[in-house]
């Protein structure tokens, strides 16, 4: 028995966008049995280019039920039964994440009528259901919509089933989740659909729950080195026993899954990832000039200063731990870098390690040029705002990420023919995320790598 299914929704974010229609057709393999059609109210605004696409408007969806009052129904018309879309990743998981936000987890086989028809037909110069509609003359009225497009799906079942005389369903179905290099509750629909994009993904467990986030820049190569190497792991093991499902969003840039994969791990602090769940960094060291004129270091807890960190650290102690290997290399002042109270020279001075700064024995012009050493080794552009520009997730499309005055405040997409000449132009296209250690050291080490993607805005202040 088949469930075949199309959904409509606000937009291709599966974890921010939401359904705004649902149809099923129950199918026994020969007709359909029994219909769902639903249009779902996904509380928020329909964009613009939806409503072109589809003619669904904010109108119709007002009154139209949210999905937890008709997730029973779609519960118990599919149940038992084989899941089948035209590209199945998309609808299974827009759904299963719904029912997610229920505390639900939805769990069907499925089967994409994509892969069966590159199957069943190969060489076809396009899979896309309209084109396949076009192929095989099949009529759909009602193009973009769910019951159009559910409609043309049975059709186009039908005819691979009766091109394949029937033998489909075992071997797209019953065999491709028994593929042994891939976990035994996970479906091999949900691999076979990863793209070869760079981007971050999740491994969720039965219950929905994240259990690793990771990054790369090809996200279907990255997922199978997860279940074909080191099986002799006990944590490779584990992973793979527990992963049910898998996730991604396409970034596009590698800067960005970088800087993603780290607020997610720090977000939803993944079982198996062990590295960067630290999110809180209440220290930092700062600078300053005095009223003579020497540039100091100094460390404080970061909610107490408005200005960014030059380096963030958990505690004070680790923070003075960095700062005092920058006063030795750089041959500072200990007292002038808030190391060492005195009303007189400072302690390195007394072992002629200090040259004085600290008595006025040594000029602040002379001082400071030692002081400016240290200060660009934390980073260059430690005080300046600016864009790191790179790749998109497409053609004409580049991401950007924002930095103010040294301090990272998220990221987004533009046009490639965008022309932004402020911070201020620049805040407009972004999303804001924190900023913290881990971060900065991402975005740093680009910028020493890559330091042509950087576009400055504002000079040292």
């Amino acid at each position: 028995m088949y469930a075949i299914i199309d959904i409509e929704t606000t937009g291709l974010r599966i974890t921010e966008d939401r359904i705004t229609e649902v149809a099923i057709y129950i199918h026994n393999g020969e007709e359909v049995v029994n219909t769902f059609h639903s249009l779902i109210n996904p509380e928020r605004y329909l964009p613009d280019f939806i409503t072109q696409l589809t003619g669904i408007t904010n109108g119709m969806l007002e009154e139209a039920p949210k999905f937890y009052e008709v997730a029973k129904q779609i519960v118990e018309i599919t149940e038992g039964m084989v899941f089948v879309a035209h590209n199945a990743h998309f609808d299974y998981t827009f759904i299963k994440n719904e029912f997610k936000n229920l505390g639900f987890n939805y769990q069907r086989k499925t089967l994409c009528t994509v892969r069966l028809s590159r199957k069943i037909f190969p060489h076809l110069p396009s899979y896309s259901l309209g084109n396949l509609c076009k192929h095989f003359e099949i009529p759909n009225e009602k193009r973009h919509r769910a019951e159009g497009d559910a409609q043309a799906t049975v059709s186009l079942l039908e005819l691979l089933l009766a091109h394949n005389e029937k033998k489909a369903e075992k071997h797209i179905i019953d065999h491709e989740i028994k593929v042994k290099t891939l976990p035994p509750k996970m479906n091999y629909e949900t691999f076979e659909q990863l793209p070869e994009a760079t981007g971050v993904y999740y491994f969720y467990d039965e219950t929905g729950t994240i259990i690793y986030v990771g990054k790369s820049k090809n996200i279907k190569n990255r997922v199978a080195s997860h279940f074909s190497i080191n099986l002799n792991n006990r944590k490779t093991i584990e992973v793979k026993n527990r992963v049910a499902d898998i996730g991604y969003e396409i970034t596009g840039s590698e800067l960005i899954a970088l800087l993603f994969e780290s607020d997610e791990i720090k977000t939803h602090k993944p079982l198996f990832n062990k590295s960067q769940r630290r999110s809180h960094f209440h220290y930092g060291i700062f600078m300053k000039k005095d009223r003579k004129g020497y540039y100091q270091f100094f460390v404080e807890r970061t909610k107490t200063q408005t200005k960014p960190a030059l380096y963030l650290a958990a505690n004070a102690q680790s923070a003075r731990e960095a700062l005092r290997r920058k006063v030795e290399q750089f041959e500072l002042c200990m007292k002038l870098c808030n190391l060492y109270e005195s009303k007189s020279a400072c302690f390195a001075y007394q072992i002629k390690q200090c040259k004085g700064a600290c008595i006025e024995e040594e000029t602040p012009e002379r001082y400071n040029e030692r002081f400016l050493q240290a200060l660009d080794t934390f980073n260059q552009f430690a005080r300046k705002s600016f864009m790191i520009i790179t790749a998109g997730r497409g053609a004409g499309e580049k991401s950007m990420v924002c930095v103010e005055n040294g301090r990272y405040l998220g990221w987004g997409y533009v046009d490639e023919q965008s022309t932004i000449q402020t911070i201020e132009d620049a805040k407009m296209y972004i999303k804001r995320y924190k900023d913290n250690k881990d971060i900065q050291k991402i975005m740093w080490a680009w910028v020493k790598k890559y330091p042509r993607d950087v576009r400055v805005f504002v000079e040292e202040l």
